[in-house]
């Protein structure tokens, strides 16, 4: 990771612990019930840092936080931060795949990233949102690659290639090739397919996943795990 992206969340922890962010907190927490427990903003993040918390409480408390984000006002901006802060660690983990991914420059994807956070936790829906924290970072992440696929077939029609050939290099398979992987794999491993998918080839780890499928760790673990087992299983048979 670059300076920045450190200098960053620095930046956004030193704004949480001041006089005047706290009173912003006491505002949000009083008027919230599943916050009003948590005395002050680094309680908070602490509980919804720590795996061994039910992840039905955490994501509770950070659809409180996304509700006092849309309110308007300083404690809005408050909650904005606080969220921004508890979804860190997906963030960082979205802008070091996108890096591996060659997105754009490590400058760019962080700049991108966090204004895509924000007009997420800003704009997000919570009527229709049911797992606030999987939801927000599987958006961004998805809009990510979308913009730089757009940007490559773009990049690919103001170029000299025959376009019959963009056609085939470019979008068509790029389109294809996920739907008929998680077929093949849901015909040879079942349900637990769209967990392979996300763990070993799109990178989430088995916590994030366990947060978007509303599962336990451990529960998460043991499917990946059987259903890895099954597919080498078949693969073997195959041979």
């Amino acid at each position: 990771m670059s300076i920045a992206w450190y200098e960053i969340r620095d930046h956004l922890m030193h704004s949480s612990s001041t006089l005047s962010f706290q009173r912003n907190f006491d505002t949000i927490r009083f008027s919230s019930e599943p916050l009003v427990h948590f005395g002050d903003p680094a309680a908070l993040l602490d509980a919804l840092h720590v795996s061994g918390r039910a992840p039905d409480e955490k994501n509770r408390s950070l659809v409180a936080l996304v509700g006092a984000a849309q309110s308007g006002g300083e404690a809005s901006d408050c909650a904005l931060t606080l969220m921004l802060l508890a979804l860190w660690p997906g963030l960082d983990a979205v802008r070091r795949r996108s890096v591996w991914r060659r997105i754009d420059t490590g400058d760019e994807v962080t700049s991108e990233i966090l204004a895509r956070a924000s007009e997420a936790i800003r704009g997000l829906d919570l009527q229709r949102v049911n797992w606030i924290a999987a939801t927000i970072l599987r958006n961004i992440e998805r809009d990510l690659i979308r913009t730089r696929q757009r940007e490559n077939r773009h990049q690919n029609l103001r170029s000299d290639t025959d376009p019959d050939d963009i056609a085939i290099d470019g979008a068509g398979l790029q389109g294809a090739s996920p739907g008929l992987l998680h077929g093949d794999l849901v015909r040879t491993i079942g349900t637990d397919a769209a967990l392979v998918i996300r763990v070993a080839i799109d990178g989430f780890s088995q916590a994030e996943i366990a947060t978007e499928l509303g599962l336990s760790e451990a529960a998460t673990r043991k499917r990946y795990q059987r259903a890895t087992r099954r597919l080498r299983d078949a693969l073997q048979e195959i041979r």
